[in-house]
């Protein structure tokens, strides 16, 4: 050991004069006396893993994290130990509001640091401040928000240290990008297997050369250089993980600035699930802190690339020899995942995804052969416009060529054509029959028949060119003057200006050009026969070569780099696809925004089949949310429905016509006597409305009571009775003064639970009684008879028994608000107040009613209902018009033809036992409710007081969402899946919805 007065040195490391840098082994024992012997404090040491420092926690007796020790390697001077220090005291002074490890001091204001001998020299020990709430290392996946904050933190640091300087700065490091290119030749040959080694190897040159042409034009700065998951610190009890907290300045230096953004991307490809597109919000988020140069949005993969090359070499090498390093050999298998991740595609590509993401597509980034590259492009773009240009096909107009739309908007994918492998091979032969020369698909335009109903992972849908099919014998020529770079059977490629177009046909086809051959524009490039089909592609010359589908989160990237070659067959380009952020801000535009939308980042749905939903990417999603269309989406009898009475008539039920009738007639059977009497409304919140008005109406009183925690519409009665505090954080406080609220009779997580639940009703009763004592009986009681919006509790066994009497008793009349739970979803039973064994007086019905229609009833006795002309008439210009009958006639038929009830129990059944398998493996699910396909999944922090996981829940849903899964949260607390699916939903897709969920929950880190 050495005194604490330790000898200043202005020396810094120079990596490339090291053979190795393994890290001081010091046991516990030893960081213990230097901290009492020489640090001012007694602390028990637990060793922390380091790449190649020896890092300690210090516990005090009572095990409260006291401060970090950390013993640098001895190869760092201190004058490097001092700039640290220096970065972490600027930063914390310029961001107070992030958690920074600055070093300890002393009264006098020096810091808490000596020199100690290890086995490889002196190196300086000090104290750091101790940041609680853990890292973001792990597998755990990264939500985007999560992603953001990094970004965010990277950024923030970045700007910190933008002025700073220091003479420690001026060092070698193996992990600053500016050195990347040697150190993989240094230590490349400690990856062992060959493939490995040679693809790193590749992968380096090619991000070195990528970032070498960016010459000087990359701004240099002070950089921290680690700001990874390992190094950024979440804020304590934060729901995701976001961080606010800095650690480790080991790595701090003169770099490029864009290096800090590059560096905090690569530690995010690991985590389980990330791809590359999933660190785009760290992207924007550090733009916006600190804005990118076009360069350096040009440099920021290539320097990723470079990162994941670097940890892999350097791994190895750290590994081999620091055997003793667990840290280090624990990092290897993330480090290659990082690498595979980073490598995953072509460079071109995801630096145009992060150009898009920045707002930067087409801003030109200046390189050092920018104008020689523009100047050979113009002399290109002139040579072409010069040239007298030639369609593709000789002999074959425009007019002749039948366009096949495949997207999500095209009537083709009706009736669910877009499931049938065969669809496309089916549409061009009908056209090619119905004599069109040929047919052509569209650029850009996503072809639905390549999706899965159900993937958790999105296939690729998004064209980079055009197949064409010919009805007639056909000759290939060249369109402009151009240089043949390949021709084989079945294939040429050759130039086209300044791009590459590329012919694909059938192998038994030769093309009667050669390569390397010079061709004028006109000349034959091959010949077809009727029925052959062609591959037309047009590429930057200098971009790679594209697949003919890519995925839609990718599509940005790859299409950058292509271009449209309709023109080529003298059809106009129609690449052009709403930007669906412009679209998300033109309906904040118009559309009052209270009026929200599912998700932060919604996909655009254009398109239903049963319980599917489509985007216009051509993604399927899971519909597991919507009790609106219980036959399923797009259903054909409805359809045909609708259109055929659309023919004829459509007008208000004041006019006499069978429809309205017959859907009476049937809707009224359905319910017990005495309720035979039918109003038809538009909606859920109308329906209630009404009942609200006919029970005061009926029973000459004008109060009401309600269950807390409901939910049962917008008008001017019926929410004034919704107590949900999600959809009103200030409903109980804001209800009128004829609204009287009952306790949510909640058997889990209520006041009384379990077997206790069997006191809610005799308190409800006390409640109505009072009432009534006090002068004031309640006209009605409403309540959704199996409580839909705490996601599918049932009530206690006899609750409504008890109410209905007690309402009764007093001469108010029964409510029942069956908008979500009625119409079979239950399984079990048609009407939710079935379950309960009562009959109401008012029963409230619409959602299901319609499938997608707006469509509501109110059904009572004739009694009731002929109390309403005392309040005057009643007329609903739609409700009960003849396509809203025709509508509820065609749902009722398919509802029994189809057994969706029994479909329900028994999908609904299997769906539930998958779900309580899941409960018994993961905590955070505290219980799952319902009955039928309304079923709830309710997310707890605790079992015991119960604290909801409202944040976790919303994380869930996002990342289902990204698993190919639309669900969403209810409840007061937000904190519950609601699953009400289609009642088409068949075992298959409910057991795809509990893998999913599974498999997100163990992404999430939420495994017992």
């Amino acid at each position: 050991m050495q005194p604490d007065e330790y000898e200043y040195e202005h020396r810094t490391i120079d990596f490339f004069t090291k053979d190795a840098l393994p890290a001081p082994r010091m046991a516990p024992a030893e960081a213990e006396l230097i901290a009492a012997e020489h640090l001012g404090i007694t602390a028990r040491a637990q060793a922390l893993g380091s790449q190649q420092d020896a890092n300690f926690l210090l516990h005090t007796d009572d095990g409260t994290p006291a401060a970090i020790l950390k013993i640098a390697n001895p190869a760092f001077g201190t004058v490097e130990i001092d700039a640290q220090d220096a970065a972490a005291d600027l930063i914390a002074s310029a961001r107070p509001e992030l958690r920074i490890a600055t070093v300890l001091r002393r009264p006098d204001g020096s810091p808490r640091r000596t020199t100690v001998d290890t086995e490889d020299g002196p190196a300086v020990a000090r104290l750091l401040r101790y940041l609680p709430g853990g890292t973001l290392s792990g597998p755990r996946h990264l939500s985007a928000d999560t992603v953001a904050g990094m970004g965010t933190l990277a950024g923030q640091a970045s700007t910190a240290l933008r002025d700073f300087r220091h003479p420690g700065l001026d060092r070698v490091l193996q992990w600053d990008p500016q050195h990347a290119d040697r150190v993989v030749a240094k230590l490349a040959g400690h990856i062992d297997e060959t493939d490995r080694r040679t693809a790193v190897q590749a992968a380096t040159a090619e991000a070195w050369a990528y970032v070498q042409k960016l010459g000087a034009t990359l701004p240099s700065q002070a950089v921290h250089l680690d700001l990874t998951d390992d190094n950024l610190i979440r804020r304590p009890d934060s729901r995701p993980p976001m961080p606010d907290g800095v650690i480790d300045f080991g790595d701090v230096t003169t770099s490029w600035a864009v290096g800090e953004l590059a560096v905090s991307l690569s530690s995010m490809l690991h985590h389980d699930g990330v791809e590359p597109h999933h660190v785009l919000p760290a992207v924007r988020a550090f733009h916006a802190v600190r804005p990118l140069s076009a360069e350096e949005a040009e440099a920021v993969w290539p320097l990723v690339v470079l990162r994941a090359a670097v940890l892999v070499a350097s791994g190895r090498q750290q590994a081999a020899v620091d055997e003793d390093n667990a840290y280090a050999k624990d990092a290897l298998d993330r480090e290659w995942r990082i690498f595979e991740q980073a490598t995953r595609l072509p460079l071109p590509v995801m630096t145009r995804l992060i150009r898009d993401a920045t707002g930067m597509a087409d801003v030109p980034a200046e390189t050092a052969q920018t104008a020689e590259t523009a100047e050979t492009a113009q002399t290109a773009r002139t040579a072409q416009a010069d040239a007298s240009l030639r369609p593709l096909l000789r002999d074959l107009a425009a007019g002749d060529i039948t366009l096949l739309d495949l997207s999500t908007d095209a009537d083709s994918m009706d009736h669910g054509a877009w499931t049938d492998a065969g669809t496309e091979a089916r549409l061009v032969t009908s056209a090619l029959a119905d004599g069109a020369a040929a047919v052509a698909t569209r650029y850009a335009h996503a072809r639905l028949a390549r999706t899965p109903a159900l993937s958790a992972v999105s296939t690729a849908t998004v064209p980079t060119g055009i197949d064409l099919w010919l009805g007639r014998d056909a000759v290939v020529q060249a369109p402009a003057a151009g240089k043949v770079l390949a021709a084989a059977p079945g294939h040429v490629e050759l130039t086209y200006g300044a791009q590459t177009l590329t012919l694909s046909f059938p192998r038994a086809v030769q093309p009667v050009v050669t390569t390397g051959a010079t061709v004028q524009a006109g000349e034959d490039i091959t010949h077809l026969s009727s029925g052959a089909s062609v591959h037309v592609a047009l590429r930057d010359a200098d971009g790679p070569a594209a697949p003919r589908l890519v995925r839609p989160e990718y599509a940005a990237g790859w299409l950058a780099l292509t271009a449209d070659p309709a023109p080529l067959l003298g059809l106009p380009a129609g690449s052009d696809r709403t930007h669906e952020r412009d679209l998300l801000d033109r309906r904040d535009a118009t559309f009052a925004t209270v009026q929200e939308h599912y998700y932060a980042n919604p996909p655009r749905i254009e398109r239903g089949w049963r319980h599917h939903l489509l985007s216009t990417d051509g993604r399927s999603y899971l519909d597991i949310v919507n009790n609106v269309t219980p036959l399923g989406h797009a259903h054909p009898r409805v359809e045909q429905a609708v259109s055929r009475q659309l023919r004829r008539l459509n007008t208000n039920s004041r006019f006499h016509y069978a429809s309205v009738v017959e859907f009476t007639e049937r809707l009224a059977a359905l319910l017990p006597d005495p309720l035979d009497t039918v109003f038809l409304v538009n909606s859920g919140s109308e329906a209630v409305d009404l009942g609200l008005r006919l029970a005061i109406g009926a029973s000459g009183r004008q109060d009401v009571v309600a269950l807390r925690e409901a939910y049962h519409g917008w008008t001017y009665a019926s929410d004034a009775v919704s107590t949900s505090l999600q959809d009103n954080p200030n409903a109980l406080a804001t209800r009128p003064s004829w609204v009287h609220t009952v306790d949510s009779p909640n058997s889990y997580r209520g006041r009384h639970r379990g077997p206790d639940a069997v006191r809610y009703a005799p308190e409800a009763v006390a409640v109505i009684d009072e009432l009534a004592a006090a002068g004031r009986p309640a006209g009605a009681f409403i309540g959704e008879t199996f409580y839909g919006n705490a996601g599918g509790v049932a009530l206690p066994d006899g609750y409504l028994a008890q109410v209905y009497a007690a309402i009764r008793r007093h001469g108010g009349l029964a409510v029942a608000d069956e908008v979500q739970v009625g119409y079979g979803r239950l399984g079990h039973w048609f009407w939710g107040f079935e379950q309960q064994q009562v009959v109401p007086d008012i029963v409230c019905v619409a959602k299901a009613m319609g499938n997608g229609h707006p469509l509501g009833a109110v059904i009572t006795s004739k009694a009731v209902a002929d109390r309403y002309r005392h309040q005057g008439y009643f007329f609903s210009s739609t409700g009960g018009s003849p396509v809203s009958s025709i509508v509820g006639l065609t749902v009722l038929d398919a509802l029994r033809d189809e057994d969706l009830q029994g479909n329900a129990a028994r999908v609904g059944g299997h769906l539930k036992s998958r779900l309580e398998a899941l409960a018994d493996r993961y905590g955070i699910i505290g219980a799952v409710h319902g009955s039928g396909l309304y079923l709830g999944v309710e997310l707890v922090r605790d079992h015991v007081g119960l604290e909801p996981a409202t944040e976790e829940t919303a994380e869930l849903c996002d990342r289902m969402l990204d698993l190919g899964v639309i669900v969403q949260p209810t409840g007061d607390h937000l904190n519950i899946l609601k699953i009400k699916p289609p009642l088409c939903i068949d075992t298959t897709a409910a057991d795809f919805f509990a893998d999913v969920l599974d498999l997100a929950l163990t992404q999430l880190g939420h495994s017992r």
